[in-house]
């Protein structure tokens, strides 16, 4: 832990967004919203600001309206030349999306901007975006480490060779397109507590800290930070290493510290506050907590006490303490203080600052007025010796970079045999599972033109099917046709072939009760009357005919791998009531005589 730090680069500067949407909303507000910060993009990027960094949150009204930061940042690429775009961050536990769609639109905007893309990623905490997406709490930090993994694979592997894992399994496939950068574009983390800061070092990632920390205080996270990367406890979640820490502030820069003050404090203060209460305190009632008005009412005894916050031409502190009452700043004064901060946070080895100005109800005018003096005012003394000091970190951590990656499991090379199979695409248009009308199941006639279509279709399915059993073992017949979409395409594909005329009159309950190697059962029904045939997940009061076996041995007798007759006598098979019906299955529902 007691590696030297690298030698300071020169200070990176960036801008980040929530879009924050303090209610009333009148008609019209969310796009003027959007369309002010993309000019506020726009102009950061001709001042020469280093990032912009777009939030993604959902459900989160006033604090942030942001649900879809691959759309805004594909649009500021096209506004801007140099600035770079970050995701930050993207939820990546696989139930808010699937880790193949996470690198897609990284890549993709990878692409769009002439390789300009930063991606960091995170795995949230607020309940309304876990419970509104069903990630568990317990989980979600196991959740986001695998989606990492995956992820990453999926934009340096070609093709991507597959998942098996606890919360993701995905089969080869190759995901495209691939990414400007590479192997890939910088990795980042959002970070609100040290224990987080850690990680990001432990897994080589940048860190993006959100927890308003003092330039005195960020030295010590910064100096542990630089000596995990060069230890041994650094082994990198992704295939290149990203050292950097970044620290988030709100910011608004003006000649008069008063004025200053009036612009910006406010929406800083808004920003904390609206933070907290989704995070800690709040008790949110959708569409109907005005969280502005609460925010009016409640700021002084939650922290975020206006008057303390006063002129004084002194050194910026990121939080204020008088009389036992706290108060947030952040990087909000004059060009003099604010440059001041800045170098603080340089002399601690922070690596860049990113600015919060569009918050609570900041004014459009007020945030471009701000950047610009920033960038005339305090920029130009970090703008120097930029190269200088980037190659002296690159060369300080260049060998325990590469020690670091030499401990990372590398990109692995997919079975050239693999073979998507047409059975892979997914069930036929005509063929239609439970749930499609509800618990009653769907019904399924054979007439007309439609049916035909379906009926080839389905024949080279289970051509195709036949040949996929004999070729695969039992653990991925499970996964596959044993699978939710497997059993309905199966199940489905019965009640199209159903020909009641071969029933010999039967109407009743078809019980299949399917165990999978977990030992949970799968029970499905199949309800035959004298025109058609109707399936369901589920459970039969009275069922005609029970049939019970093993998920994968249900797939082999499906595929034609199985003799139903030898199943029955080695006890794979069990079947109960109706034998005399049983025997018919075959004929009733065309060739699947194995059913």
């Amino acid at each position: 832990m007691g590696a030297p730090r690298p030698a300071p680069a020169r200070m990176r500067f960036g801008i980040f967004y929530e879009h924050q949407l303090p209610r009333p909303w009148d008609d019209g507000a969310e796009q003027r919203l959007i369309a002010e910060a993309l000019e506020q993009v726009e102009l950061a990027d001709r001042l020469g600001l280093d990032y912009v960094w777009e939030v993604e949150h959902h459900f989160l009204e006033e604090y942030s309206h942001s649900s879809a930061s691959e759309v805004f940042l594909g649009a500021a690429s096209q506004r801007s030349r140099h600035i770079r775009l970050g995701f930050g961050i993207v939820a990546i536990p696989p139930g808010y999306q699937h880790p193949a769609r996470v690198a897609e639109k990284v890549a993709m905007l990878d692409l769009v901007s002439g390789g300009r893309c930063d991606f960091g990623s995170g795995e949230t905490s607020s309940g309304a975006e876990l419970e509104g997406f069903g990630v568990h709490r317990d989980s979600k930090r196991e959740q986001w480490d695998e989606a990492l993994d995956v992820v990453t694979r999926m934009l340096v592997e070609e093709p991507f060779a597959g998942w098996d894992g606890r919360y993701v399994r995905m089969p080869v496939r190759n995901v495209v397109p691939k990414p400007v950068q590479k192997p890939h574009p910088p990795l980042w983390v959002a970070c609100s507590r040290r224990e987080t800061i850690r990680l990001a070092a432990e897994k080589g990632v940048g860190a993006l800290s959100f927890s308003f920390v003092e330039p005195e205080d960020a030295r010590e996270w910064v100096d542990e930070y630089y000596a995990i990367v060069s230890s041994d406890r650094c082994v990198p979640a992704g295939f290149a290493v990203n050292p950097n820490v970044a620290v988030v502030l709100p910011m608004m820069c003006h000649p008069d510290e008063q004025e200053a003050i009036e612009r910006g404090i406010d929406g800083a203060h808004f920003f904390g506050y609206s933070l907290a209460h989704y995070y800690v305190f709040g008790e949110h009632h959708p569409g109907t907590t005005d969280i502005w008005d609460e925010f009016q009412a409640h700021r002084d005894e939650r922290g975020f006490s206006r008057q303390i916050v006063t002129p004084d031409r002194a050194p910026l502190g990121v939080r204020i303490m008088q009389e036992g009452v706290g108060s947030l700043r952040g990087a909000i004064g004059t060009p003099d203080q604010v440059r001041d901060l800045c170098r603080r946070y340089e002399a601690a080895g922070v690596d860049q600052l990113i600015f919060v100005l569009q918050a609570g109800r900041n004014r459009h005018d007020h945030i471009c007025e701000s950047l610009e003096v920033f960038a005339q005012e305090v920029m130009p003394e970090f703008a120097q010796r930029v190269e200088e000091h980037e190659a002296a970190k690159r060369e300080r951590l260049a060998g325990a970079v590469d020690a670091a990656l030499a401990r990372r499991a590398p990109a692995r090379r997919a079975d050239p045999a693999y073979a998507i199979e047409p059975l892979a695409s997914g069930p036929p248009p005509a063929v239609v599972g439970a749930g499609a009308e509800g618990a009653g199941g769907a019904a399924v006639d054979g007439a007309g033109l439609r049916a035909a279509v379906a009926e080839r279709l389905a024949e080279r399915g289970e051509a195709a099917l036949g040949a996929f059993v004999r070729r695969a073992d039992d653990r991925r017949l499970e996964r596959t046709i044993g699978s939710g979409p497997g059993l309905r395409m199966v199940f489905g594909g019965m009640t199209r072939r159903f020909q009641p005329e071969r029933a010999g009159g039967f109407a009743g309950d078809i019980q299949y009760l399917l165990r999978g190697s977990d030992g949970r059962e799968r029970p499905w029904v199949v309800t035959v009357d004298a025109r058609r045939a109707r399936v369901r997940p589920g459970r039969s009061a009275e069922p005609q005919v029970t049939i019970a076996l093993d998920l994968a041995d249900f797939a082999r007798l499906v595929g034609g791998d199985l003799d139903p007759m030898r199943a029955v006598m080695d006890g794979r098979m069990r079947i109960g009531g109706d034998f005399q019906v049983a025997a018919r299955l075959g004929e009733m529902f065309g060739q699947t005589s194995a059913l």
